[in-house]
């Protein structure tokens, strides 16, 4: 079956995807996203923070790398991506306000939103469901989580006091907010503690629920081991041995 990157390169030889010709590969960005949370849900501080953004641009930048664009678009997104990152990092070390924060926040859930649409794009993109294929629609999902645990920390930064009760907001509570809410759990122990934070969460409960129902199933349903090749069949009937 022919590749889709094929038919890009050859409309437009300038327009080649910015990948390796082997296929996209999503173990790798996987990894990364799980070592993320693992780091920001048993440790804290403000340099967490930090190691978010750059371990969030390294995954888009591998993202990028697995998505069917041009090698000039791919490089002036990596070129602002690099250069906003920059600033939101220097925000966070040298002038770490409320506000600052915040931007940082919402630049960081840009980015893991970015990551989704070239993720799935590219799954999309795909006439057949391979174990990369799994790997890549299991990263989205975890990014959905991720990308609304940055809007709602950055909507505590700007906006005041996120959970009801005065339930602490940091990393780690917006993270399991937001992944209890994704997957529906609904522990009830943090809530949100106004409007605008409970209709983010009704919206992350239904995104999360559509992808599972629709994308991942129908990649799980689709999927098929390879088989490896059968030995070549002996061309016609066996030989009889002469009698002297």
């Amino acid at each position: 079956m022919a590749n889709p990157s094929a038919h890009v390169s050859a409309r437009n030889p300038a327009a080649r995807p910015f990948r390796r010709a082997s296929g996209p590969r999503y173990g790798l960005l996987l990894l990364v996203l799980v070592a993320t949370y693992l780091l920001s849900a048993f440790t804290e501080g403000r340099w967490v923070n930090g190691v978010q953004i750059v371990a969030f641009v390294t995954t888009l930048l591998l993202a990028l790398r697995n998505a069917l664009v041009p090698s000039r678009v791919a490089r002036v997104a990596v070129i602002a991506l690099l250069a906003g990152s920059a600033i939101a990092a220097g925000l966070v070390a040298f002038a770490p306000s409320d506000a600052s924060l915040g931007a940082a926040q919402i630049w960081t859930g840009l980015i893991l939103l970015t990551t989704v649409i070239v993720i799935v794009r590219r799954i999309l993109a795909e006439t057949t469901v391979t174990l990369q294929s799994i790997y890549a629609a299991l990263a989205a999902y975890m990014i959905i989580g991720l990308m609304f645990a940055a809007f709602y920390a950055a909507m505590g930064r700007i906006g005041g006091q996120f959970f009801a009760a005065s339930q602490p907001g940091n990393t780690r509570t917006f993270q399991y907010f937001s992944f209890t809410t994704l997957t529906t759990l609904g522990y009830g122990d943090f809530t949100a503690a106004n409007n605008a934070g409970r209709a983010v969460a009704v919206m992350e409960a239904m995104v999360g629920q559509i992808f599972l129902a629709t994308l991942v199933a129908r990649l799980v349903s689709a999927f098929r081991p390879a088989r490896p090749p059968e030995p070549p069949e002996a061309d016609g009937p066996p030989s009889q041995p002469t009698r002297q």
